[in-house]
């Protein structure tokens, strides 16, 4: 295990001492983005030059990305997309599929906005993004409604059609060809949309015997799914010659039961590793065997002192957020796990992250910036700069 410690203040770049490893990097924050002044932000994601944030009072906000100047002046005037006011509570989830943005929310809901990129049609409609469905569609509710087997038991006197998700949606991931949407949710199951008509497709009911805070999708299709029965479950999707002979189109793989905490956050690296974020603020890392057969824990991260609540991989490096109210930057490869980073300036929990690697200039270091939004109400844009040699 590996423990870092750090010596950072806010806005001044800084680099840490390690008690193992020799790797350093130099951070700097650079931008506070405080356009969420009355919640704390609950999701983000990064699409090119655009960044999402969501919040807990049901905003979905777009800030401008493309420079430092830039970024500065959106902290007082981030766009946005979702009007005056939220409908759906806390955004737990955000993803996007070409012109299509994906909100997942705390009311149950998954919501679809188009993405208007033609200054015509946006200034002719006044909305950039329009709401053009929310899932489950009402058409894929009524069809289900008519015929009792489509019931599911949610409570002791309480029915609702499977293709209803009964507690907040937490997660979203879509398929490699952008055909397939997954959700997971506080209600335990994991549900398959189709991202062209918005159907529910599947819905794997008691998927854990918790509460599911996190879903990733590996390059070959594998789905991963973590909760607060601190067990990951890996799922795979039948072939046609598999669909034909049974209904349900998923099964599950394996079930990955080492983590001593329940789980509140997945990510995978390019390295085919994946990383589990736990409550008792330890990070486990996954490794599958050679032979691409069984999966094993390969070591661990530990430097939080309380949950970890989000996690993120950018190129080659592991972020992660916790409770503690920092971000630790790590080391993602094969034969490293180093602490890199510590980054302090949040004054809550951290809840999620994103990030994009940068032209640095120079093939000494890489460049990153890391976008990190807790429940101080707060996004904060850090710089890092990461020696190669």
């Amino acid at each position: 295990m590996i423990r870092c410690h750090e010596t950072q203040e806010d806005g001044d770049w800084s680099h840490e001492d390690h008690q193992i490893s020799i790797s350093q990097a130099l951070h700097q924050c650079i931008a506070t983005l405080v356009g969420h002044t009355s919640s704390y932000i609950s999701s983000l994601t990064l699409a090119g030059k655009r960044l999402y944030t969501g919040s807990s009072d049901g905003l979905v906000r777009l800030w401008d990305a493309t420079s430092l100047e830039t970024l500065a002046e959106a902290s007082s005037n981030g766009d946005v997309i979702t009007g005056e006011r939220g409908d759906g509570g806390a955004v737990k989830s955000l993803v996007i599929l070409a012109d299509k943005l994906f909100t997942a929310h705390q009311d149950h809901k998954i919501r679809v906005w188009k993405i208007n990129d033609v200054v015509e049609e946006a200034e002719a409609s006044n909305k950039k993004y329009m709401h053009i469905a929310t899932m489950p569609t009402m058409s894929d509710r009524l069809a289900k409604c008519l015929m009792p087997n489509n019931q599911v038991q949610i409570r002791r006197h309480k029915k609702a059609s499977w293709v209803h998700h009964v507690d907040a949606v937490s997660g979203l991931a879509l398929s490699r060809d952008g055909a397939l949407l997954y959700s997971v949710s506080w209600d335990r199951t994991l549900k398959i949309w189709r991202t062209t008509d918005f159907k529910c497709l599947e819905s794997i009911t008691n998927a854990h015997d918790d509460a599911i805070n996190a879903v990733e999708l590996s390059e070959n299709g594998d789905i991963y799914t973590g909760s607060s029965d601190r067990k990951i479950k890996v799922w795979r999707k039948k072939n046609l010659d598999e669909e034909k002979k049974k209904k349900k189109k998923h099964y599950l793989v394996a079930t990955l039961s080492e983590q001593d905490s329940g789980i509140n956050a997945l990510a995978l690296s390019s390295y085919n590793l994946l990383y589990s974020g736990g409550s008792d603020g330890s990070i486990l890392v996954w490794e599958r065997d050679h032979e691409g057969g069984d999966i094993g824990v390969a070591g661990g991260l530990r430097g939080h002192t309380e949950s970890v609540l989000c996690l993120a991989v950018v190129s080659d490096i592991v972020c992660s957020g916790s409770a503690d109210k920092t971000v630790r930057l790590w080391k993602s490869s094969l034969a490293d796990y180093s602490c890199l980073a510590v980054l302090e300036g949040h004054r809550g929990p951290v809840k999620c992250l994103t990030g994009a690697i940068r032209d640095s200039g120079t093939q000494s270091e890489a460049s990153y910036h890391i976008y990190s939004g807790g429940l101080d109400s707060q996004v904060k844009v850090w710089e890092i700069l990461v020696p190669t040699l």
